[in-house]
Order: structure tokens, then C-alpha cells, then sequence
């Protein structure tokens, strides 16, 4: 292999091979050879460094991973913390791990499931590992490799800022090994984690390891979405496509009349023949007939997708064979043994089993942990054919389809109907195509009319999604960091913040076109120079007597006679001064004008960009900046000098509670409004605390609200978050919306022991939902118990015990 090699070349090839001897011996176990991505990182991280991976769903960027798992257990005592940023990807992966080196050897923490610690390998949710670096836990002794899952969730708006804590504040000698989805700016991400981390290699991959075909359905037509002949370009939408909807091409050369409409979603209106849609149950037909099932449908809504099973099973349709029905029963009654036979029904469950049968179930947020968990299960194992989703499924567990249906291109986003995005659509499709059993995987977007063929197409083509810090420090952060460091040291290391580090790069590209307009500005200033004095100054008296002869119109309603008088003086007055002024007599005075009124508008828009510049430069400071002084106020810092400042007492105890609220929590305990409630009281505050209604009519009622102490501490607890919002806004921080007490009720009744349904019924709620919220009351109630004092922490710690039964209390590890 060596023969026509230099000695240094083949000294060169020899140092290769011995640094590559662990990867060869971790290929050797493997089934399949690695891409060449995978080979690059895994040799980066033989090599000792960090890496950044950016690559498409169902590349194989965990197997870079698995490779940092295995280096790590070829080491005496090196551990490797596996984090991830949800409770299902965390049991999904801690059972692989378990599959791959025992129990003994693997450990999971999800914040409600703690399970072997200790062991060289732990699972967890991202925000367990950030609640472990600020404890200074002894569990991070001896951690060499921390492995951050959909690290992309760093831009999501409630939760992104965890990663970026966890990647400050890791101890400097752990590796990172960092795992993103393909996002646009994956390079100004890892440069910001060589800065902050040290060695660190961006590996990024744009190559779907399975094809993807685009087609769109157009009434009961399937067609390509690109034209597929030789000839074309990559990306030119298919000339069959643009006959069916009606010559898309045709509009666009005459004129059409149209240009400017928006249909649909957004996109510009064509106008075609109207195309009849097929239903929900007609689709998945022709797919089994074409053999492109599995499918996922993807549709914008819960009820959307509960409807789509109800659609299928109406028609008659079975996908399955008798042996599949028969283990997919099997599957469901393992899953769902732990639950009460008087709650199957209130689930449910007879229905949803029908539908499993027959292959076809949804899953979203509403539905119940231990059905989802079935869903995925029977899907990954190709016993279900049909699940329609909501786009939560692109981000979270593994579960790859032959096919993905797109009903529609755009989504309610709370506010309004929004086309989806390119990197909606990257993530949506990134389902199609099981690496290992499709040779390609298929899109079908459904036509809708006024869809725009060449928009659809400049959708599918672009791989925009660019990652975007949401950082911001809190309340929590602030005292914990504080402790840590010093206010001064705290505030420089969240200067290093990626928040920080792209603020700094607009700011770059900004005082770029500041230099530009600067040297606009110099020219007009040139060209309006006079030689009779200082025109700008004449040019201000100019626009001085311009903006009072406007505010000066005669009748004006809003001016009284005295006013009006008073701006009729100061006319006069200013016309004075410019008939006195050199530059009146000028007989280039008009040309001298306008250029002054050109450099006038520029330096108006010029300003706003200085103010901008200042405004970012230091912007996470100011924040920060602006949370200690409401903590000195609130006397959880203290001042010791030099602008230093140490944590007080009730500091130490906000150090514990975490969460959006966190400081309206830490001054309850303080002010001990909490202290007369029962359990149930306590668990139904903690309730009103967390819960974030979905909609304006949110159940609940303020005269059905549990009696008791719990009134007059619900008053209390909203007179402390009025007072502390005040605080907030004088000190330029946005503030917060108040506490709802919507889902009191309904927390208060399921601890004290009513039965499943009364509860759902009383707060109208999917049980998947209840199940979620009252793991968030649960978490609260645990920082309660580890913050409040001895009689509280009793309190709290019944609470917790009575609101963790029944389907709450379900767990598959």
C-alpha cells in the first residue's frame, strides 16, 4: 500500500494508522462501515478535541457518540454523561445503552426517574446536568465526556438557554461532543465552542444518507415535484405538475394580472382548475398500493390528527395481518398493564387499540405517555403503517418512515396562520427514508388551490435553518453564578455567552454600514459647504422653521389661542435669524439645501444604527446587570464592595428553585404565604404556578377554586408577583404574565384522591397534558421540599406523594 511513497510520506501514514487504532477497533464491531462524517469526528475525538456534528436526521450522528462511550470505557474510572433534551429521548437512548453494556453499567436521570447515578454512563435531560454543575455535585468527578443531544434546541425560546449554561460551566478538561441538526450557520456555532471550549472540529454533512423523492398529490394524481429528466436543472418544478394546477409558467408570462396575490399559507396565488383533495383514508390506499408505507402524516393539530385515525378506521380499512394484530395487542396490554382498569375506558383505550390493530394511531402532546410510548414502539418495529403526527414528532424520538404526507404548508403559531419554513420542512421530511431498509425515502405534499408550484419548490430545494442563541440570564443563574464566581467574573463569563458572541457579529456587519453612510455623509457635508459660513447650521434653522410652520396650522383644535401666539413669535424669531445668517445670501443656496437635507435624512437613519451597535455591544451584561440590581433590592445580594456582591440568605435558598418563576416562588417561601396550605392546597398553588393555559378560555373558575387557606394564599401569592413585576419593569426587565389559577381545581381534586375522570372532566383537558402539567407541579413541589422550611417540606413532600399515583405515576424504566 505504502510502494511509491516517500519516507516521509510513509512516516505520515504510519502516525495515521496509530492514531486511528481505536477507531479501527471500534469499526471491527460494528454492522455497517461509517461515512465519511462519521469517520472525521469519531478521529477527532481519538485526537482528544470537541466536535460540533451537523448533519440530517437519520445520518447516523449518534454513532460519534457511542464512540466517545466507547473510549470512555476503556478507561479505568472516565464517565460520559449522555444528555438529551426530553424524558422520552432519555429512556429511548438509556435502554439502547442498557442493550449495549448492562444495567450496572448505565444510569438514567430525568428529574422524576433516578436509576444507577453512579454508573460510568449516565442519561439525562439537559436541565439535570445544568442543576448538577451549579450544585457542584460530586457525580461530576471524574467526567471526561458530555454528549449534548439535538444541541439545536439551544435556540428554543423557554428552554435553549440550559445548553448554553451546561457548555459555560462544564470544568474545561470535559469534551464535548455536541450533535445539531443541519443548520445554516453550524460554523458560527462551532466557532463560538472553539472560543468558549477550547479544540473543538465542526463536522457538517448535508447528505441524506437515504434519497428523498418529492412528489405532490394533485387530486388523485401522484407527481414528482421536480422534473426529473437529465436535461433539467436540480431544481426546476416538473412541467406535468404545472399543467395539472393550471400552467403556473403561463401566468408569469403574460402578466397574469396576479402577481402580488398570496393564496394560501402565504404563498403567491395561482390561478388553476380546481383540484377535488382525496381523503385522509383514500391516501393511505393508494400508499399500501404503491408500497410506500410506513407513513407519517403530519398535521398541525391535535384534533386534526385524532380526526385522521377516525377517518381511517370509518372507512374499513386493515393494514395489518393477523400475527401483526396479535403482537401489536401483546405489545399494548405489556405497556398498559400498570394502569387502573376504571381509567382504560375514561383513556380511551379500547378505541386506540382498535386503531393500533388496524395499524393506524396518532401521536401528539395530549395523548398519555404510555400510549405514545406504544405508538413509537410499534412503528419503529413496522407493525403500525399509518400515524398522524404534529411536528413535534420531527424533533423528538427516532421514528423514520418510508413516507411522509404534508397536508398542508402552513401552521397555526399561536397568533395566526403562518407558512411553514425551509427548515420546518428540512425537519418534517427528514423522516422519510429508514437508513438500512429504503433504498429512498418519499414527501408528498398534498395540493391545496392557490399554491404557488415554483414557491413549493423553492420550500423543498433551501436548507435554511439557522441556529439562534435564546439566552438570557435569570434570576436562578444569577445567584448561582454569583456564588461561583463574583458578580464581576459572572458578568464577564456571560459575555462569552453565544447570545453575546452573535450579538457581536451583527454588530460587525452594522458598523460595517456605518463606515459606508459615514463616507455618504462626508461627501453630502462636502458638497453642501458654503463659503459665506456654516450651512449646516443654516440648514438646522431651515428645518427648525419648517417643523414649527407645521405644528402652527391656523384652527387647530388641539392648540389654544395663547399657544398658537406663542409659535407664531418663535416663527418669526427663527426667520430673523436665518435672514441675519451668512449663508442667506448665498446664490447657491437652494443646491446647498438639498444636499443638506439628503446628509439630514442619512443621519437620522445613521444614529439609529449607533444606537444599535451600543444597545448589542454588552447586551447579556445589561441584562444581568439589571437582575442583580432587582436581587440587591429584593436583599438576595448583598454589596461588599468594589461592585461585588455576595449571596444572602435568601439567596442560597433561590438558588434551588428553578424555572420561569422562580423568583415569585423564592419570595412566597420568604414571605411564607405557603405555610397554612395542606398538601392538596400546596400541590394546587403549585398548579397555579406552573401551568401556561393553551387558550383564553382556560377551565377554572375563580368560585370554584379550593376553600380554605388556599384563597387569601393565592391573593397573596398575586399581590407578591404585582410588586415584583413593578420591580422588574422600572428596571427595564420585560416582567412576567400572573399566575393562573385554571388548572387549581382540577390539581386540587386529583390530590385528594378523585378518580381520573372527574379530574379530566373538570379541567377539559387530554390526559397526555394533565400527565405533563402535574410532572412540572411535581418538580415544583420537589424544589419546595429541598427550599422551604422543615413544616413546608413535609408539606410538600405529601403533596408530591399524593399527586404521583395513577397514570402519573406510569414509568417504562
Amino acid at each position: 500500500m505504502t510502494t511509491g511513497l516517500s519516507p516521509a510520506e510513509r512516516f505520515q501514514a504510519a502516525k495515521v494508522r496509530n492514531r486511528s487504532r481505536n477507531l479501527e477497533l471500534f469499526r471491527t464491531d460494528l454492522r455497517f462501515d461509517l461515512d465519511p462524517f462519521q469517520i472525521a469526528a469519531c478521529d477527532a475525538l481519538d485526537q482528544g478535541r470537541s466536535v460540533l456534528v451537523a448533519a440530517p436526521t437519520g445520518a447516523g450522528k449518534t454513532i460519534v457518540a457511542e464512540f466517545a462511550i466507547w473510549l470512555a470505557m476503556r478507561q479505568p474510572t472516565a464517565k460520559v454523561f449522555y444528555t438529551t433534551p426530553m424524558k422520552a429521548l432519555s429512556n429511548q437512548k438509556y435502554a439502547e445503552l442498557v442493550a449495549e453494556y448492562g444495567e450496572s453499567e448505565v444510569g438514567l436521570l430525568t428529574g422524576d426517574t433516578n436509576v444507577n447515578p453512579r454508573a460510568r454512563v449516565v442519561v439525562m435531560t439537559t436541565e439535570v446536568l445544568r442543576n448538577m454543575i451549579y450544585a457542584d455535585s460530586e457525580l461530576l468527578d471524574d467526567l471526561a465526556w458530555v454528549v449534548l443531544d439535538e444541541v439545536h434546541y439551544l435556540a428554543d425560546r423557554f428552554r435553549g438557554a440550559v445548553w448554553e449554561e451546561v457548555i459555560l460551566h462544564l470544568p474545561t478538561e470535559v469534551r464535548l461532543v455536541s450533535l445539531s441538526a443541519t443548520v445554516s450557520n453550524a460554523e458560527e456555532f462551532g466557532d463560538w465552542l472553539q472560543t468558549v471550549r477550547g479544540d473543538t472540529d465542526v463536522i457538517v454533512s448535508e447528505d441524506r444518507p437515504v434519497p428523498l423523492e418529492q412528489h405532490v398529490l394533485v387530486g388523485t394524481k401522484m407527481v414528482d415535484l421536480f422534473d426529473s429528466s437529465g436535461a433539467a436543472a436540480t431544481n426546476r418544478v416538473n412541467p406535468e405538475l404545472l399543467r395539472l394546477v393550471g400552467g403556473g409558467a403561463r401566468s408569469e408570462r403574460n402578466g397574469g394580472g396576479h402577481r402580488g396575490r398570496r393564496g394560501r399559507g402565504g404563498y403567491p396565488e395561482r390561478r388553476g382548475p380546481r383540484t377535488e383533495k382525496m381523503y385522509r383514508e383514500q391516501i393511505a390506499k393508494v400508499l399500501d398500493e404503491r408500497m410506500l408505507l410506513p407513513a407519517i402524516f403530519f398535521v398541525f393539530s391535535r384534533n386534526g390528527c385524532d380526526q385522521g385515525v377516525r377517518q381511517v378506521l370509518r372507512s374499513g380499512i386493515s393494514l395489518t395481518t393477523a400475527d401483526e394484530r396479535n403482537e401489536i395487542r401483546e405489545t399494548a396490554e405489556y405497556h398498559c398493564r400498570t394502569l387502573l382498569d376504571e381509567d382504560l375506558a375514561v383513556l380511551g383505550y379500547w378505541e386506540w387499540l382498535e386503531g393500533l390493530e388496524r395499524g393506524v394511531a396518532a401521536h401528539h402532546a395530549g395523548l398519555l405517555p404510555a400510549f405514545k410510548e406504544v405508538v413509537e414502539d410499534l412503528f419503529r418495529r413496522k407493525l403500525l403503517k399509518v400515524v398522524f403526527a404534529t411536528e413535534t414528532l420531527a424533533l423528538g424520538v427516532n421514528m423514520p418512515a418510508r413516507t411522509v404526507v404534508l397536508e398542508k404548508l402552513e401552521k397555526f403559531n399561536g397568533e395566526a396562520r403562518v407558512p411553514i419554513t425551509p427548515g420546518e420542512y428540512t425537519q418534517l421530511t427528514g423522516r422519510a427514508g429508514r437508513r438500512g431498509i429504503d433504498v429512498e425515502g418519499h414527501s408528498v405534499i398534498q395540493w391545496s388551490d392557490g399554491l404557488d408550484p415554483q414557491a413549493v419548490a423553492s420550500l423543498a430545494s433551501r436548507r435554511t435553518y439557522p441556529l439562534n442563541s435564546s439566552f438570557k440570564p435569570t434570576y436562578n443563574m444569577a445567584v448561582n453564578l454569583i456564588e461561583q464566581f463574583g458578580r464581576q467574573r459572572t458578568r464577564e463569563v456571560l459575555e462569552t455567552s453565544f447570545a453575546q458572541f452573535q450579538a457581536d457579529r451583527s454588530v460587525v456587519d452594522l458598523a460595517r454600514k456605518v463606515r459606508s453612510q459615514q463616507e455618504s455623509l462626508d461627501g453630502y457635508q462636502r458638497a453642501m459647504e458654503c463659503h459665506l459660513g456654516d450651512f449646516t447650521e443654516y440648514a438646522a434653522l431651515r428645518r427648525r422653521l419648517s417643523d414649527l410652520e407645521r405644528t402652527n396650522v391656523p384652527g387647530g383644535r388641539e392648540a389654544s389661542h395663547g399657544a398658537r401666539q406663542e409659535r407664531q413669535a418663535a416663527i418669526t424669531d427663527v426667520r430673523r435669524q436665518m435672514q441675519r445668517h451668512p449663508c442667506h445670501a448665498c446664490p447657491d443656496r437652494e443646491a446647498h439645501a438639498r444636499w443638506a437635507e439628503r446628509w439630514y435624512k442619512l443621519k437620522r437613519g445613521h444614529d439609529k444604527l449607533v444606537q444599535q451597535i451600543r444597545s448589542r455591544t454588552g447586551a447579556v451584561a445589561t441584562t444581568f446587570d439589571r437582575v442583580t440590581d432587582v436581587l440587591l433590592q429584593l436583599g438576595y445580594l448583598v454589596v461588599t464592595g468594589d461592585d461585588e456582591a455576595t449571596v444572602a440568605a435568601g439567596g442560597r435558598r433561590l438558588q434551588r428553585i428553578y424555572g420561569e418563576r422562580d423568583l415569585l416562588v423564592a419570595e412566597c417561601l420568604e414571605a411564607g404565604v405557603w405555610k397554612d396550605l395542606t398538601p392538596a392546597q400546596l400541590a394546587a398553588m403549585a398548579a397555579t404556578i406552573v401551568y401556561q393555559p393553551r387558550r383564553e378560555d382556560a377551565p377554572g373558575t375563580e368560585h370554584a377554586l379550593p376553600r380554605g387557606a388556599f384563597r387569601p394564599a393565592l391573593d397573596e401569592t398575586l399581590t407578591i408577583w404585582a410588586r415584583l413585576d413593578d420591580i422588574e419593569r422600572d428596571a427595564r426587565l420585560a416582567g412576567s404574565q400572573p399566575p393562573t389559577p385554571a388548572m387549581s381545581v382540577g390539581m386540587f381534586r386529583w390530590a385528594s384522591g378523585s378518580a381520573l375522570d372527574d379530574v379530566l372532566r373538570t379541567l377539559d383537558m387530554p390526559a397526555g397534558d394533565f400527565v405533563r402539567w402535574s410532572k412540572q407541579v411535581i418538580d415544583l413541589l420537589d424544589q419546595v421540599r429541598n427550599a422551604g422550611d422543615d413544616d413546608l417540606a413535609q408539606t410538600a413532600r405529601r403533596a408530591t406523594d399524593a399527586v404521583r399515583r395513577g397514570i402519573v405515576a406510569y414509568a417504562t424504566v
